[in-house]
């Protein structure tokens, strides 16, 4: 085994804080914690923090946001996107060397449905991550609909998939494992450059291309491939 087969191993057995106790938040706590990782969630209040652990259940713990995200290898941020942004200049230093996870989609309602508040061209991630150096960035959880994280299988009765993207090898592999971990399955959708792909309005988002679907494995990695 090389070091990097190594560390991605390593990385694959690691607590994980997630940041904001929303429809996005929640939801992937109590799968992630159900398939046995460690997870300890944060909200703009302990006391919030503490309601939400309870209702998760499954050995899920609280803390505040400063002390999750120092305790854990790996911090997902399911916090809409202008509160992201403001908790990772906050965080910059404690924030270091450990695997920061984007969920965001940046839109907004427009009377109709929403509209992308990103600049042309410019995805959400893309700018998250650019606001965390020193941090590994990957893009993942915001691939669906929040409702459709509670979803274990596809019509065909196959796990549903899950995008992510990334520049790190070692860091995707790790999210990867969460993801499996969680119950879906996982499939690379490219870098941090390709994560416009997978957020909402992207050929690879539930509510983008893929008209509402929820896909495979199989049907996931065919449509990566699709120019």
């Amino acid at each position: 085994m090389n070091s990097t087969d190594s560390q991605a191993t390593e990385e694959a057995i690691m607590s994980v804080a997630v940041i904001g106790t929303g429809n996005i938040g929640t939801r992937v706590a109590r799968r992630l914690a159900e398939g046995g990782v460690e997870v300890t969630v944060a909200a703009s209040s302990l006391d919030g923090a503490q309601e939400a652990a309870g209702k998760i259940g499954s050995g899920v713990s609280a803390s505040g946001v400063a002390d999750a995200i120092k305790s854990a290898d790996a911090v997902v941020f399911a916090t809409w996107f202008p509160v992201t942004q403001q908790l990772l200049a906050d965080n910059v230093t404690a924030l270091q060397g450990k695997i920061v996870v984007d969920p965001s989609n940046n839109v907004a309602p427009d009377g109709d449905g929403f509209k992308s508040l990103n600049p042309e061209g410019v995805s959400a991630g893309r700018q998250l991550a650019d606001l965390a150096p020193g941090a590994r960035f990957v893009k993942a959880f915001g691939t669906v609909g929040a409702d459709s994280l509670d979803v274990a299988r596809t019509e065909g009765g196959e796990r549903v998939a899950l995008y992510y993207a990334t520049d790190d090898q070692a860091a995707g592999d790790a999210v990867a494992d969460l993801i499996a971990k969680g119950g879906w399955a996982a499939v690379r959708a490219g870098g941090v450059d390709d994560s416009g792909r997978i957020e909402v309005f992207g050929d690879l988002h539930q509510f983008g291309g893929l008209n509402g679907r929820l896909l495979s494995e199989d049907e996931a990695r065919q449509a990566v491939a699709k120019p």
